[in-house]
């Protein structure tokens, strides 16, 4: 059973979205190492994405528990099945895009399982720092905006995670999803017009609330 390291700082931190044609072969090269059953060829690819994998599988989920389960879970479908995987030569895709779109349909079935878990990552010690009101209204905001993120259908929420979130084009979005890129497009309207009104929706009844 592979186990997930901890990630360390470096990890956590925004990656840079445009993978180059050199990490792309090298991610190719890796996967013909772990098809042979080179397991630190499996490490190797696995330090370089699963950062991305967890962070993206948490903005989909909403636990970073369950994010790193199906991280896990994603890598394992790796080691099992790459000899079935073909090189962007031959299949036209990155091994990012085939990675995502599993990671992307596990989160899928993992939220037909169960419900929207607990938003993570609240802060439990109160901040006291001098700009510790502002920083909390942010997190307020951020917790607000996932809550909202929370109620939109799987499909609008996955396409919005991928372009908004992880900032992939709409081009690579839709090609983990599976779709073209106008069924994508109207994905994101329909996503951002969702959002809006959540949001609006809050802030009525927020304001209702305290009289306003």
């Amino acid at each position: 059973m592979l186990q997930l390291r901890p990630l360390d700082q470096r990890m956590q931190e925004p990656l840079n979205i445009t993978q180059s044609t050199d990490e792309a072969r090298d991610d190719a090269q890796l996967m013909s190492r772990i098809a042979t059953g080179d397991q630190r060829a499996l490490q190797a690819l696995m330090q370089r994405h699963l950062g991305r994998t967890v962070r993206l599988a948490t903005r989909v989920l909403g636990s970073t528990a369950a994010a790193e389960d199906v991280a896990q879970e994603a890598f394992i479908r790796v080691w099992k099945h790459a000899d079935r995987w073909e090189t962007p030569e031959e299949a036209g895709a990155k091994f990012s895009t085939w990675l995502y779109r599993i990671v992307l349909n596990l989160c899928i079935d993992e939220k037909r399982k169960k419900t929207f878990g607990n938003i993570d990552d609240v802060p439990e010690q109160p901040d006291s720092g001098p700009n510790a009101e502002r920083r909390m209204q942010q997190q307020e905001q951020s917790v607000r905006v996932r809550a909202a993120l929370a109620q939109l259908p799987e499909r609008q929420r996955s396409a919005f995670v991928l372009c908004f979130y992880e900032d992939f084009s709409n081009r690579e979005a839709a090609d983990m999803l599976g779709i073209s890129v106008k069924a994508l497009e109207s994905l994101l309207v329909r996503a951002r017009k969702a959002l809006r009104d959540l949001l609006q929706g809050e802030r009525d009844d927020t304001l209702q609330e305290n009289g306003g």
